[in-house]
């Protein structure tokens, strides 16, 4: 069974810096991408970072890019995000996202974190 278990984030004030660790454990089959998504109070869940294994490429939301860094340690099975210079607007749920092809399957299923809280103080 897949388990995202995340750690990190926190209060910080405006510039800070955090980081957050998603380490997976179950991964029985091809994990596709590794990534984060935030949800910030009334708004939609949203993307911001992942990395595909596929075509080893990253990819940021528009409004992370040049601040928040995405790495991977395979050897742990954990993805990390690094961020800085962060701003109030970063204020959110951030959530771990993976998806996985399961051996014997044919497509991808996500995965979730149980979410950690970012709060970027003014």
């Amino acid at each position: 069974q897949v388990h995202l278990a995340q750690s990190g984030g926190g209060l910080v004030q405006t510039g800070g810096s955090l980081r957050l660790s998603c380490a997976a454990s179950g991964l029985t089959g091809y994990v596709v991408t590794m990534g984060w998504f935030r949800q910030a109070p009334g708004k939609e869940r949203e993307f911001v970072a992942d990395t595909n294994r596929f075509i080893g490429g990253t990819n940021y939301a528009d409004s992370v890019k040049g601040r928040f860094t995405i790495s991977v340690d395979n050897t742990k099975n954990t993805v990390y995000l690094q961020m800085s210079s962060l701003k109030p607007e970063d204020t959110a749920d951030y959530y771990c996202h993976i998806v996985l092809i399961p051996r014997g399957a044919i497509r991808g299923y996500d995965y979730w974190g149980q979410g950690t809280q970012v709060t970027v103080s003014s």
